[in-house]
């Protein structure tokens, strides 16, 4: 009766099989695989992701990220300058957190949202790094993309000479990620990479972008690669979003703790990660946030393609 029951279990798994596979080979019938940007397929296998290539992000992938959101943009909080600023002061006082802790934890929202959209398919990372806070949050992530299996390579052209930021270059150090002063030529990106991450400016960032980051940004904005922003997309007004087309145009924002006001201006993946604000924190500024699946470091809040 044992030998009974397990043979007909296993003949449901392959019919189960079989038919997943046949969506998956419909699925590849229908796309063009002329680019090779990565969309996903969702099969009937529970839990189970087909990576498809196609020209585009097409509506799967759409629909599958949609199915993850956890709420509408009209139903989030979006932070000026200021009341960010604000925020990270009563965090790093009262409220007992450490500017490194908080960094931490940013740089790991930042590595799971990566991870989350280049899955497997886009694993040569370049991560470009800012002088100040957002830039230390790339190197922290820098570092965790590493242990997940992507392949991170470090532009770090101002380095700051503070302790905190020369240990996490350290630490990028021991596990022979690259760090260069340089940025490389767009045609160079093009050829080496698979994505940028923008760790450049945060949202205390204003006035004209200057040397070596006005070029940096230049050269970014020539490269067909997709570029993740966290928080702030480089160049762009914290308030009122890419105002003067100077900064980047990224595919996905990774907001930080809340979105910022620029946010609303913004058409793409947008992710948010830093699962550390307290209710304090919540109820002083009236933060409307969604609830993090699981134990995820972030949540998807939507997908326009």
């Amino acid at each position: 009766l044992v030998k009974m029951i397990l043979r007909l279990k296993n003949i449901k798994l392959f019919r189960g099989l079989n038919f997943a596979r046949q969506r998956t080979q419909y699925a590849i019938s229908r796309t063009n695989t002329s680019r090779m940007n990565a969309i996903y397929l969702t099969t009937l296998l529970p839990l189970a992701i087909v990576p498809i290539r196609g020209n585009s992000f097409s509506s799967l992938h759409s629909d599958r990220l949609q199915g993850k959101m956890a709420c509408s943009v009209q139903d989030l909080t979006f932070l000026e300058a200021s009341k960010a600023a604000q925020i990270d002061e009563k965090l790093m006082g009262p409220l007992g957190f450490s500017i490194d802790q908080l960094m931490e934890l940013a740089g790991l929202s930042v590595a799971s949202a990566t991870s989350e959209y280049c899955s497997s398919n886009l694993r040569r990372i370049l991560i470009v790094c800012g002088p100040g806070n957002n830039g230390g949050d790339g190197l922290v992530a820098a570092r965790h993309l590493h242990h997940f299996g992507y392949k991170p390579v470090v532009c770090y052209p101002k380095q700051t000479a503070k302790p905190l930021y020369q240990g996490l270059v350290t630490q990028l150090a021991s596990l022979d990620i690259p760090i260069l002063q340089e940025l490389p030529s767009a045609e160079t990106i093009e050829k080496d990479f698979d994505v940028v991450l923008d760790a450049i400016f945060g949202f205390s960032f204003k006035g004209e972008i200057r040397a070596p980051f006005a070029d940096i940004i230049s050269t970014l904005k020539k490269t067909s690669k997709p570029i993740i922003s966290v928080d702030v997309p480089s160049g762009w007004d914290v308030n009122e979003g890419n105002k003067d087309e100077v900064g980047l145009e990224p595919a996905v924002l990774i907001s930080l703790t809340a979105p910022k006001l620029c946010a609303k201006h913004f058409k793409g993946h947008h992710f948010l990660g830093g699962r550390f604000v307290p209710p304090a924190i919540r109820d002083e500024y009236g933060l409307k946030l969604p609830e993090y699946p699981g134990s995820s470091m972030h949540v998807l809040l939507h997908s326009k393609l």
